[in-house]
């Protein structure tokens, strides 16, 4: 488990998918486990105040909160998109919000698939998106509990399910 940085962004990164994490432009990682203190404190260390902004995909809460915790006082932004347990509690000092940092959330990136969606076919017809870069397996329908079980252990960043199988 670790964080990778580029710029002022960070994003959780667990430590098999780090080479995919440089090709996206990461350039410092961190792995909470070699630090005695939180996280976001080494980070808002290594940046000299925190990060502008901290995009959370895990949905894991404790990476949640430490992408809040770790954004700059005064203008950093975290978004949090990935999706936590039902019973999960965020629980953060209200200081962090008086000190006018900014938490957001979105579903889907706020993405629309009635407008969106033709766009998106349209720019992979025209070899604009590599869509292809993004799948890391392919499985048969008849094996969708292998791609759950990728999903779970943080393998199966994007599964493709083949409905002809």
């Amino acid at each position: 488990d670790g964080w990778g940085i580029k710029d002022h962004w960070c994003g959780f990164e667990p430590c098999k998918i780090r080479t995919r994490a440089k090709k996206f432009g990461c350039t410092d990682f961190v792995n909470p486990k070699d630090h005695s203190k939180p996280v976001q404190e080494v980070l808002v260390e290594m940046t000299n105040g925190g990060v502008d902004r901290a995009v959370e995909c895990t949905g894991h809460i404790d990476a949640m909160i430490a992408a809040f915790e770790c954004v700059h006082d005064g203008w950093g932004v975290a978004v949090l998109v990935g999706v936590p347990h039902k019973e999960a509690v965020f629980k953060t000092y209200p200081m962090n919000f008086l000190n006018e940092r900014t938490l957001k959330g979105t579903f889907f990136g706020n993405y629309k698939p009635r407008t969106d969606l033709p766009e998106v076919v349209e720019m992979y017809m025209r070899k604009e998106l590599e869509l292809e870069k993004f799948i890391t397996h392919s499985v048969p329908f008849s094996q969708i509990n292998t791609a759950f079980d990728l999903m779970l252990k943080g393998e199966g960043l994007r599964c493709i399910m083949r409905m002809d199988q």
